[in-house]
């Protein structure tokens, strides 16, 4: 069913700051240095969430993943996110909340939090279809 009142128009998130966390990390910095540098960015956290889990810590990949995904929403807010609507992985600073999401879908999933991996899994496709795609 199609919304009557039009959809909201897509949140972006600001470039300043993530532009300034992945300046930092390009210098050589590592994702540890970087969350502590720009707690508020969520793409080092989903670095730390990413690596975590693929090193099978599933409980530091759930912990990066829910701190850069809450740190994410809070971002959103403060750009006029509503609660719904379109959250384009095409644009760079949204994909770091993005993969935090997502990763954060993995480690609850991993964790039997199998009602939370779905709300995560609906979430991100409502943000953006192509999200888990493009952030693979």
């Amino acid at each position: 069913m199609r919304n009557l009142l039009g959809d909201p128009d897509p949140t972006l998130l600001p470039a300043e700051e993530d532009s300034a966390a992945r300046a930092d990390l390009t210098a050589g910095r590592s994702a540890r240095e970087v969350a502590a540098a720009h707690p508020a960015v969520s793409y080092p956290w989903s670095l730390l969430a990413r690596a975590a889990l693929a090193e099978d810590d599933v409980i530091a990949g759930y912990a990066f993943a829910r701190t850069g995904y809450h740190r994410g929403l809070d971002a959103l807010r403060r750009s006029g996110w509503k609660g719904h609507g379109p959250v384009p992985a095409s644009h760079v600073p949204n994909r770091g909340f993005l993969s935090c999401l997502l990763s954060l879908e993995a480690a609850a999933a991993a964790i039997g939090e199998h009602d939370e991996a779905e709300r995560c899994r609906i979430f991100a496709r409502d943000c953006d279809p192509e999200a888990a795609s493009l952030l693979a």
